[in-house]
């Protein structure tokens, strides 16, 4: 609040009359800046600028005046025989540990930031603006903005500030980049160009008003769903038992904090009345299957079963010997159903599952058949949700409104991704890699059999292996047959789901052992096999294949500390098509460890969000872009609740100075792009000020005008907290236009107004003004931020 630091300004007023020399230290030149507009606000009178500390600031006498400078001290302290009194910023703003606290409670969650990220942004992409629909972004230009009559008229000056060009039909948008929180990148169906709005047009009101309908339909579809889940309550596990503490501490790897994270929330949940439904979204190999077996331990101790759901019979007997290797020595009956079981050893599992013997099933598909009856299920574990069918998630969603539900997966499908972003199924993110895990060095070329024969060679002379996936059943023996002309010396076998069970199980087993170097195979090894010594891997006729698929494919070499390699084949770029040509580029992008939640967002933007619930990938989504459909489906749920929906406003800025961060700061135009909406998006001046201090930590101090810039964003959470749709000032004059339904005090307003000689004057269209001697110290921001200190406790309480 505005006027939390008057007892403050007060103290200070009171060492200045009583002859001390006072000084106030500030970490960076933003926060000296930023103390210094808000002291002035108070009137007290600050000497010179904001300076580096030296120790003459110590013996120079500074008469009646507060002086601002940088250094790091952790208390303040008054030294009487030196006339000498000293305030951090810590003191000024509260610690940095609370500061920290509120910055992340202000900061939208990690998925939402990046789905905010503009960073990646090129000319010629298109973006959605929440009023004027869907354009193209043209670039960033700078552009002095023209004066409005009323501005003309308070003698204000034009002045040059960074604007967002956008082109529509019938013209183009300049947005300042104060207000670049309007703009998204647009997220399409596949293949599909977006049609271009008229700028001042109708056409994307109606869109919006149509979508709207569609959306509170879709919102009241959800609320049932979870109303339904609600109102299911279960009995929470006990707290941990000496048994898990037991278990826990025979995890043979040391957890990650992202993944002790993500297995805190899951603990957390389960000790819940209700039932869970969680999206644990990490890369391949970062051990989200841990988190799995911590939850399946519990629950299944405590006497409910858990069923594990796999997309492959493959993974799913990996999975299985995992589960009985960790698991060995707890009274806990471990069972498999896929195609690899014989009948009559499936027809013993049915039965105990049925009379509750089986404590934890693992399997596919199969899993979800009718004649699978569970006598007390407690836990549903989805791994790679994305790869199963409609009728699949169907009978999932049935389940899961009774369970507790557990996804694992390195790229969620959209519709998850969509659920968890928008606060519907809640998400951990397992980011951090484990300890010697290297990033897999990804090469696009054509077939050459000389560089893949090569990379082949290289990989079994270090005592490696390598997979080469083809995804044609009927010439996979031949290009078998090529890779063998590549490099005789290998021992090559074959896989695919055509295969019989016995003989598809024992190549696996076979290629795990060491049997065979190389594994030529369809991408039916494409989800969670876990072979540590396969770090080489060639991928035919990338092009083929979906941007998850191809990344869980890589997933499958790089398991251990040796570097891996992947090649993708694809023909030239100009025989690709552009979806095509985006998911290799994508793939050859996102290289990083912990790039699946990247891929996943890039995914939802090819293939399109779709809708939430039902079995269709593409919806009304890309007719508004993810954001603003995100926005429409929480406010309609809020709208459903009974909740009060209160639409944002985004105050327009002109402060007769230029707000830009200069592109001799920051270079980059995608950072500054990210910069720039995080900072207008901000809505705390924790927030901006934590966005400030990463800004300076990785570019350096700021220049002055990257210092006003901060300084301006850090108004706009307050006036928006004001309900201001617009605010002019000068040093002179502040003028604040007012919203209909602003919380300010009209009757405390007209009494502020109504006494004689008043600075203040309010209008019937709700401008409300107020002057300033210009001879006062400041600029025009000092100006707003001593008016909104003024106006602060007007504001009526909610």
């Amino acid at each position: 609040r505005a006027d939390a630091l008057a007892p403050l300004a007060n103290t200070l007023h009171g060492f200045v009359e009583s002859g001390l020399r006072v000084l106030l230290t500030a970490r960076t030149r933003t926060q000296g800046d930023r103390m210094a507009g808000l002291f002035r606000g108070y009137g007290i009178e600050l000497a010179r600028g904001v300076e580096p500390f030296t120790p003459e600031h110590l013996r120079a006498p500074i008469s009646g005046k507060v002086q601002i400078v940088l250094g790091e001290l952790s208390h303040g302290f008054v030294l009487a025989t030196a006339a000498l009194a000293c305030v951090t910023e810590g003191e000024v703003f509260g610690d940095k540990p609370a500061r920290a606290a509120a910055a992340r409670k202000a900061k939208k969650s990690n998925t939402e930031a990046f789905l905010d990220d503009l960073s990646a942004l090129a000319v010629g992409d298109y973006v959605v603006h929440v009023e004027h629909g869907i354009g193209r972004y043209l670039g960033l230009e700078k552009k002095q903005m023209p004066l409005s009559r009323y501005e003309e008229l308070q003698g204000m000056k034009p002045v040059s500030v960074e604007v967002l060009l956008v082109e529509y039909v019938g013209g183009k948008l300049f947005l300042p980049v104060t207000r670049l929180n309007q703009i998204q990148k647009h997220s399409g169906a596949e293949g599909k160009v977006p049609k271009l709005d008229k700028l001042g047009g109708q056409t994307f009101s109606k869109t919006k008003a149509r979508v709207r309908d569609e959306v509170k339909q879709l919102a009241d579809d959800l609320l049932k769903l979870y109303a339904q889940r609600a109102g299911v309550e279960r009995p929470p596990l006990p707290p941990e038992e000496r048994s898990y503490k037991e278990f826990e501490a025979s995890f043979e790897f040391d957890e990650t904090p992202d993944q002790t994270r993500a297995i805190d929330d899951v603990m957390e949940d389960l000790e819940k009345k209700r039932a869970m439904d969680r999206v644990v979204c990490g890369d391949v190999g970062f051990g989200k299957t841990e988190v799995a077996m911590r939850a399946a331990f519990r629950v299944a101790m405590s006497g409910r079963q858990v069923a594990v759901l796999c997309p492959t019979t493959v993974l799913a007997q990996q999975h299985a010997q995992s589960f009985k290797t960790r698991m060995a020595g707890y009274p806990i009956e471990i069972a498999q159903l896929s195609r690899f079981v014989t009948k009559e050893d499936q027809q013993k599992t049915l039965a105990g599952i049925k009379a509750g013997t089986v404590d934890i099933l693992i399997g596919t598909h199969r899993l979800l058949s009718k004649d699978v009856h569970f006598k007390n299920l407690g836990l549903l574990v989805v791994d790679e949700e994305q790869r199963f069918g409609v009728t699949h998630k169907e009978r999932i969603k049935t389940m899961r409104a009774h369970v507790d539900v557990l996804t694992l997966s390195a790229t969620p499908i959209p519709r998850t991704l969509q659920m968890a972003v928008s606060g519907l199924r809640d998400l951990s993110l397992i980011t951090t890699p484990p300890v010697d895990r290297r990033a897999v060095r990804t090469f696009v070329t054509r077939w050459d059999p000389h560089v893949l024969g090569e990379a082949i060679k290289r990989e079994l002379a270090r005592g490696g292996q390598a997979f080469v996936v083809h995804n044609r059943i009927e010439s996979l023996s031949e290009r078998a047959a090529r890779i063998q002309e590549m490099v005789p010396e290998a021992r090559i076998a074959m896989a695919h789901g055509q295969m019989n069970e016995a003989s598809l199980e024992r190549v696996m087993a076979d290629f795990v052992a060491g049997k065979f170097d190389v594994l030529c195979s369809t991408a039916i090894i494409e989800s969670g096999l876990d072979i540590p010594r396969a770090n080489t891997m060639v991928i035919d006729r990338a092009d083929t294949y979906g941007l998850s698929q191809l990344y869980q494919l890589r997933g499958r070499v790089g398991r251990s500390k040796e570097r891996a390699y992947c090649y993708l084949i694809a023909p030239p770029p100009s025989a690709m098509s552009d979806e095509a040509r985006m998911r290799i580029a994508a793939l050859e992008r996102f290289t990083e460890l912990g790039s699946g939640f990247k891929v996943a967002s890039l995914d939802l933007e090819l293939r399109g969000a779709g809708d939430v619930l039902g079995a269709e990938q593409s919806g009304t989504v890309s007719a508004v872009g993810f954001d603003l459909f995100l926005k429409m489906l929480e406010e309609a749920i809020a709208e459903l609740r009974g909740q009060p929906v209160v639409h944002d406003v985004d105050p327009d800025l002109n402060l007769e100075t230029p707000l830009l961060l200069p592109d001799d700061y920051i270079d980059d135009v995608g950072v500054r792009l990210s910069l720039y909406k995080r900072f207008a998006s901000a809505d705390s001046e924790p927030g901006v000020e934590a966005i400030a201090e990463e800004m300076e930590d990785r570019f350096g101090p700021a220049p002055d005008a990257a210092r006003t810039f901060v300084r301006a964003m850090a108004l706009k959470p307050e006036l928006r907290r004001m309900r201001v749709l617009g605010c002019e000032a000068s040093r002179t004059r502040v003028t604040l236009h007012l919203a209909g339904d602003s919380p300010l005090d009209v009757a405390a307003l007209v009494v502020l107004v109504a006494k004689q000689k008043s600075r203040f004057k309010l209008t019937p269209d709700r401008k409300l003004s107020a002057r300033f001697d210009e001879h006062d110290e400041g600029d025009a921001i000092d100006r707003v931020q001593a008016l909104l200190s003024e106006l602060s406790p007007l504001v009526r309480a909610n």
